[in-house]
């Protein structure tokens, strides 16, 4: 096989993840253009290599080695368009810092991602999980994204409502591998009101006049509240929040709120949404750890990887956890991040 200049070998993947698993990639290359990406994943189709875009590494779990290409998205670029008097459109490249974007765009006095402060990973991948936080979701302000279409060997832009986006979910999460996203777009106003309905937001605000908070006030409590709460990946391997808040119905929810009268849940007009880490720290997982991987003792929703544990071993323990949480309630706790290479879903 002739490589392009710019793939290389053999290439360790271990700081690339958050939970710090040793992984290496057969092939790896870093792209940082439109016009790079192209002749990339033309090339590994030719040579029928199975690829895999990496954005900042904070949702996957490595379960081995991986035998294709590891695409890294590196496009870079922040730029202001359509800016009126209380709106602006952000335009930020794939592999800017979704972090640091919340904060730019704070600290220019824009609001609607202030919430979505200090959550890990880069702003190409946060349409693929429709990231979330304290009320607020990326789907609220996301315009479009610009995508090459695998499947149809074309650049296109998806409009918001094309995106299906839903609760961690979206268009690109259930077509893996199809749409490559390049850049996305952020309606952000000056005006829009900021939602601080979130318990941790309203008491660490308390007594004060939230009417004259920037989004930068906002986005700097949410950081405080996040890391009181959750570990830095720099310093304690995790991949943030490991299982979803599961949604169910309005029966199942009466008739667990029955049974667990201090149970928190969220119900809606037809589903409730209750708390995946209530329902660990029930099943007492919360703290615990074995010689490589643990759970937090702080948020039960959170695995870390505390002394060199490997894929296997994050995943067995998600497993016993998720089973406690099944044999306990009967509700089936589902992962967030993405195994790769991928693995048959457990049986529910």
């Amino acid at each position: 096989m002739s490589l392009p200049a710019d793939i290389r070998e053999h290439v360790s993947l271990q700081a690339m993840n958050s939970l710090g698993i040793a992984a290496s990639a057969r092939w790896f290359v870093d792209v940082d253009s439109d016009t790079q990406l192209g002749p990339i994943l033309d090339y590994a189709d030719r040579e029928g290599l199975p690829t895999l875009i990496l954005g900042g590494g904070s949702n996957l779990v490595f379960a081995d080695d991986y035998s294709g290409l590891v695409v890294r998205m590196a496009i870079a670029g922040r730029r202001w368009e359509q800016v009126e008097a209380d709106s602006a459109v952000l335009v930020l490249g794939a592999g800017e810092n979704w972090h640091e974007s919340v904060l730019y765009a704070a600290a220019a006095g824009y609001r609607g991602i202030e919430n979505l402060a200090l959550i890990p990973g880069t702003a190409g991948a946060a349409p693929v999980q429709n990231i979330g936080a304290y009320g607020v979701e990326l789907g609220d302000s996301l315009v479009s994204v610009t995508v090459l279409d695998r499947e149809a060997g074309q650049w296109r832009v998806i409009a918001n409502e094309d995106c299906d986006f839903a609760y961690r979910d979206s268009l690109f999460k259930r077509q893996p591998g199809r749409f490559v996203i390049t850049e996305l777009r952020l309606r952000l106003s000056r005006s829009r009101p900021m939602v601080l309905g979130y318990a941790d937001l309203a008491d660490y605000f308390d007594g004060q006049n939230t009417e004259e908070l920037t989004p930068l006030d906002v986005a700097q409590a949410v950081m405080a509240v996040r890391r009181r709460k959750l570990p830095d990946p720099q310093q304690v391997p995790n991949a943030g929040s490991f299982f979803k808040n599961p949604v169910v119905s309005l029966a199942t929810w009466d008739k667990l709120k029955s049974d667990y009268p201090d149970m928190p849940g969220y119900p809606g007009a037809q589903t409730a949404k209750l708390a995946a880490a209530w329902l660990i720290d029930q099943c007492g997982w919360k703290g615990y750890r074995n010689e490589r991987v643990g759970v937090h003792n702080r948020q039960a929703l959170v695995l870390i990887n505390h002394s060199g544990g490997n894929g296997t071993d994050v995943l067995t323990l998600a497993e016993r956890i998720r089973k406690d949480v099944v044999k306990r309630f009967g509700v089936a706790l589902e992962m967030e991040p993405g195994v790769i290479p991928a693995v048959l879903t457990p049986e529910k």
